[in-house]
């Protein structure tokens, strides 16, 4: 519990924090590990008290589908999004082709539409009576369904589509940063020694970048499991969609809750996966190494093949969404005075702004603590609040609404027998449920932020303070607030836009006649009449665009040459 401070006789140790500090660093840990523990607490509770046979019927009749399902959706996005994600990003990295700067930036709009969104715009797209087969059809004189075959999108094959088409960024992020951090030396090792363009990225640059990809995909796969809107539409039944549907379609919550367990195995042990994949596979650079060099130029249709080979995914992810919704917007400019809408949107900013702002305030507590005490509790919690972005949020929204109701329900009955008056549903019929679930998932995005943040920033800087007389409190006001601007304000955006469009959790736990913009989509959707909720979806695409833009100016600075 100590530092280093200059004095007289050099530099001594002194005291680090006061008890009175580690007690507000410890209380902001303790509250961490409740919006992570709890709903995983709630849940084992009452999947207890299900019993075995509940779970013998689930076990018959809706698992195994469930899950061969969920596993097959898996393993289709996954393999897609490692593809293209990979393909994309030695793309720009290490070629020279027309758009190849636009496309490095461009490659992740994607991330800024929500897979809800695009399952209901490719449906629009693909559908029957869709602007491609009603094409079809004129162009080859079709009169009917069975006069061709089309295949279905509202299918496991039309979700592994979806989903791919806007999730691949996760890959394209991590294996670029690691292909730029390599820089041109080992590919032009190999060069000299007579390896041609595809064998240096089967024996070169895949094995440095597979602890990369194996974390972009994680990052899918953990979405896929957590989506609850585009496979509800898709009629896709992962084992999500049956938490869901057994909860609420067949009022079996200790049933749902056993199937949410079982998802929270299964999530468990494919992080562990993961990191076991990866254990050995590490790879460092130096300085030197992050210097970009020429990268080889592409020329004649070698080089437009690579600009339609980037353009494909832009296209498909970001580009189809936008002109689907953009057209019935342009058709239906009425809707922008619709009421609904704007109370949809008022909503969305209070609970998005609500929980960034207690995310980045318990997050930011928490690495500061970290740095200041050093405390084993804090480290521990910490990496506890990264195990909620793991949670999907259906189970979140289970886990939470359950306590939250017998808590209102124990204590509207006090206040009647005591008094004579009747507080109702104070936390469960709120949107205070939807913004602690909210920042239960997104704990590890803001406290991850703010951590990287705190870690460029020197101890020094800590040390000439206390030198200069400052205590935590004026080192944090007068030196670390000011540097950690930047890094703050990125975690509550990200954070912010990430709950503007969060579905599974809010449809669950959302009071009567309370909608956000995401709701309101779904509802939408859900009674076949999409177009009504096009304003509605630009707007949350608009707001996913802030993170994207924050996310595209780190890549130009990263891609820019270093002087050693």
């Amino acid at each position: 519990m100590s530092e280093l401070r200059l004095g007289s006789a050099g530099i001594v140790p002194v005291r680090r924090a006061s008890v009175g500090s580690e007690r507000l660093f410890l209380a902001a840990a303790l509250a961490v590990g409740l919006l992570v523990a709890l709903p995983v607490l709630s849940l084992v509770a009452i999947a207890l008290t299900g019993g075995t046979a509940n779970w013998s019927h689930l076990a018959r009749t809706v698992l195994p589908r469930a899950t061969g399902t969920t596993l097959a959706l898996m393993a289709g996005v996954g393999v897609a999004t490692a593809v293209v994600g990979t393909l994309a990003a030695w793309l720009v990295t290490s070629f020279r082709f027309p758009g190849q700067r636009v496309f490095a930036w461009a490659l992740v709009l994607p991330l800024a539409v929500p897979t809800y969104i695009a399952a209901y715009c490719f449906n629009e797209l693909l559908h029957y009576v869709g602007p491609v087969q009603s094409g079809l059809r004129a162009l080859f004189g079709w009169t009917t369904r069975s006069d061709y075959w089309f295949p279905d999108i509202r299918s496991a094959g039309g979700a592994v589509l979806v989903l791919s088409s806007v999730l691949y960024p996760y890959v394209f992020l991590t294996v670029r940063l690691v292909f730029l951090m390599q820089g041109r030396k080992a590919a032009d090792v190999a060069r000299t020694l007579g390896a041609g363009r595809l064998r240096i990225l089967a024996t070169v640059l895949l094995p440095m970048a597979r602890p990369a990809i194996a974390v972009g995909v994680a990052l899918v796969l953990m979405e896929t499991v957590n989506d609850i809107g585009a496979v509800e539409f898709l009629g896709v039944q992962t084992l999500t969609f049956a938490v869901y549907a057994t909860w609420l379609n067949r009022g079996d919550l200790a049933g749902a809750t056993q199937i949410a367990l079982l998802m929270l195995a299964f999530i468990l042990l494919l992080l562990w996966v993961e990191r076991f994949a990866r254990r050995r596979q590490r790879f460092t650079a130096g300085r030197s190494d992050t210097v970009r060099a020429g990268a080889e130029q592409l020329a004649g249709w070698k080089g437009w093949a690579a600009a339609a080979a980037c353009l494909a995914p832009i296209a498909s992810g970001f580009g189809v969404p936008l002109a689907i919704l953009g057209g019935y917007a342009f058709r239906r400019p009425e809707d922008f005075a619709d009421p609904q809408l704007w109370r949809a949107l008022q909503n969305t900013i209070v609970v998005a702004g609500s929980t960034a702002l207690l995310t980045v305030a318990i997050g930011f507590l928490v690495a500061y603590g970290i740095r200041l005490t050093n405390a084993r509790p804090l480290r521990v919690l910490s990496r506890l609040a990264a195990f909620g972005y793991a949670v999907p949020g259906t189970i979140l929204a289970m886990g939470i609404l359950v306590p939250f109701a017998a808590f209102d329900n124990a204590l509207d009955a006090a206040l009647r027998a005591a008094f004579g008056v009747s507080t109702g549903l104070l936390l469960s019929g709120s949107g205070f449920a939807i913004v602690f679930a909210c920042t239960a998932r997104f704990m590890a995005m803001g406290h991850g932020s703010l951590d990287n943040g705190f870690a460029r920033l020197s101890p020094h800087l800590d040390m000439a303070s206390r030198a200069l007389g400052h205590g935590p409190g004026g080192t944090l006001r007068r030196v670390l607030l000011p540097l950690m601007r930047p890094a703050l304000l990125t975690a509550m955006l990200l954070v912010f836009v990430e709950a503007a469009k969060e579905l599974s959790a809010t449809i669950l736990l959302r009071p009567f006649d309370f909608d956000t913009l995401a709701t309101f989509v779904y509802a939408q959707a859900s009674r076949a009449a999409f177009e009504d909720g096009a304003i509605a979806s630009l707007l949350i695409v608009a707001t996913g665009i802030l993170p994207v833009i924050v996310l595209t100016r780190s890549l130009a600075r990263d891609g820019r040459p270093r002087a050693d």
